[in-house]
């Protein structure tokens, strides 16, 4: 088996954005077997894992988004531990050095936070942009600092990807265009953020 060319600390922050955005769409369509094929391509480019552990991993993310997606009855709880597991495997693999608990609670949190910016004029950007940071922080060992404009462009991205969501879901909108490239440039900033932490 070759070196490893991609990881958590050495993703294509490019591949990611894109296969995210394709993720995102697929969710808000309900369309699981394109969200199934985009989230095996984005675990595989953004972890570098075996293909068994890709496969696994973006199963476990297909499986707590459809945990999430109801609303507003979902179920927060099974999201959490199926995004638990998801974490587990990250680190049997070497790859991060982590608690899965505590970043499954992270992770489930921005998506809380997302949904109630969606529907409560009480929750802001910042806050969406404070939950990326934690999780950002966390899970790559980075100072704060660092990672706040790649949480910037994310919540940037969630918006267009909120404005396609009213608009009706065309994948012809410029909005999926325009989403694609903010995923793009939070990647690409995280990369950024996460080879400057020296970790």
């Amino acid at each position: 088996m070759g070196p490893r060319t991609h990881g958590p600390r050495s993703f294509d922050a490019v591949e990611v954005g894109q296969r995210e955005t394709d993720a995102w769409a697929a969710y808000y369509l309900h369309d699981w077997a394109a969200f199934l094929r985009a989230s095996v391509a984005m675990v595989a480019a953004g972890f570098g894992m075996g293909r068994r552990d890709t496969l696994v991993g973006a199963w476990l993310v297909l499986r707590a988004n459809q945990a999430w997606a109801p609303f507003p009855d979902n179920d927060p709880q099974r999201a959490r531990d199926l995004m638990r597991r998801f974490y587990s495997l990250v680190i049997s693999d070497g790859a991060l050095d982590l608690d899965p608990g505590h970043a499954s609670e992270l992770e489930v949190e921005w998506w809380r936070v997302h949904r109630e910016h969606q529907h409560d004029g009480a929750v802001t950007t910042d806050d969406l942009v404070g939950s990326l940071v934690a999780l950002y922080a966390y899970v790559y060992a980075a100072e704060p600092g660092l990672v706040r404009p790649a949480a910037e462009w994310r919540v940037e991205a969630m918006d267009l990807s909120d404005r396609w969501v009213r608009a009706g879901c065309s994948r012809s909108d410029p909005l999926l265009a325009a989403e694609r490239r903010a995923l793009v440039a939070s990647h690409s900033a995280l990369l950024d953020a996460v080879s400057r932490s020296g970790r």
